[in-house]
């Protein structure tokens, strides 16, 4: 599976749209906003003041009503920042990117204009110094000119890995992603795998953002250094796993097919983010931070079919490669009944790992 041409998130505005079933991560952004607007705050004072273009990227902006919600908060504190201080507001350069095959018509057809809007109510004339470009490419590699970013931000993205872990097949059959039964190959594989790529990240941000800049990113991750597999990060796709196993039980999916496929995602704890930003070492860690939020704030009925709407927005596309498209409704039927077993016993959460960077120099 090449994941470049595979990951994306469900296009356009349909019922199975990751636009009607991203609520989670709107929430998930909501809730990291003041680390967001402190970073912000201490980049403009240190050199966004200076500058009369002011450059923010959004990696991993997806499409929908979140691709842009980010930058208008942050738009929102520099105008006011520029207020209080009597300085003249900068020039904005929204920048937005994702993979190829992510649905930039939806963002710049449907959402552009609200955030337009938005931004001539708070600015009047002003908001028309906002320019808003797409930037379709792999954030595992260069993006952008050297030294041209002031602020980045992404969440909910780099738990994507580039590639699916080399030889994880061999050892990870019964599983679909790092899970109970999964053995220790398999997770030090995935584990490996997150060290290349975050990496690689960091180096090629390090070369685009100026000296002072910031970042801010959050992924979806785990509390526990010593518990990849643990329930609190892989149960959502244990339970996925359980529900293609029935079909391979009913003689829908076949065995090897299954054992074939593996989510190319790896879901970090804070410790292991530290080791990596200090091994790369371009950037100063300001904030680290974990927090939660329920599966079933994945919508407004707090149910198991909300959370199964949501996951099949983000995994459709990767399955329907690999699996076809005739299982799909069966499938997430199947995953919905489990998700609702589950929830109805225990609240489920996923955890976030936010930190906070400023680049040194």
């Amino acid at each position: 599976m090449e994941v470049v041409q595979v990951l994306r998130m469900n296009g356009g505005l349909g019922e199975t749209s990751y636009a009607n079933n991203s609520l989670v991560h709107r929430k998930v952004i909501s809730m990291t906003r003041p680390i967001t607007e402190e970073a912000i705050t201490q980049v403009y004072s240190s050199v966004g003041a200076i500058a009369n273009r002011f450059c923010i990227a959004e990696l991993g902006c997806s499409s929908g009503p979140n691709s842009l919600v980010v930058a208008a908060e942050l738009i929102s504190t520099v105008h006011q920042l520029s207020r209080s201080q009597g300085r003249q507001l900068p020039e904005f350069q929204i920048l937005l990117n994702d993979l190829p095959g992510n649905d930039f018509n939806s963002i710049f057809h449907s959402f552009l204009p609200q955030f337009r809007a938005q931004l001539d109510q708070q600015m009047g004339s002003k908001s028309a110094s906002c320019f808003v470009y797409g930037v379709p490419g792999s954030f595992y590699g260069r993006l952008f000119a050297t030294n041209s970013l002031h602020f980045v931000h992404s969440s909910y993205s780099l738990m994507w890995l580039s590639k699916v872990p080399e030889g994880v097949e061999k050892w990870n059959k019964e599983e679909i992603y790092i899970g109970s039964k999964s053995p220790a190959p398999a997770i030090n594989v995935y584990y490996s795998q997150f060290r290349v790529d975050f990496h690689t990240f960091l180096k090629c941000r390090s070369e685009e953002v100026v000296g002072g800049g910031a970042m801010v990113l959050t992924i979806l991750g785990r509390k526990s250094d010593n518990a990849a597999a643990s329930k609190e990060c892989c149960y959502i796709w244990e339970l996925l796993a359980l529900s293609l196993k029935q079909m391979v039980s009913e003689g829908a999916i076949d065995e090897e097919k299954l054992h074939s496929f593996n989510i190319p995602q790896y879901m970090p704890s804070p410790a292991e983010v530290r080791r990596s930003m200090e091994e790369e070492g371009s950037f100063a860690i300001s904030r680290l931070d974990t927090s939660e939020i329920r599966w079933a704030d994945c919508g407004s009925s707090s149910s198991g079919e909300d959370v199964a709407k949501c996951m099949r927005s983000v995994a459709e596309p990767m399955l329907v490669e690999h699996f076809g498209e005739t299982i799909i409704d069966e499938l997430f039927g199947k995953y919905e009944r489990c998700l609702t077993d589950c929830m109805s016993k225990e609240e489920m959460k996923f955890i976030n790992v936010t930190v906070s960077l400023i680049r040194r120099g």
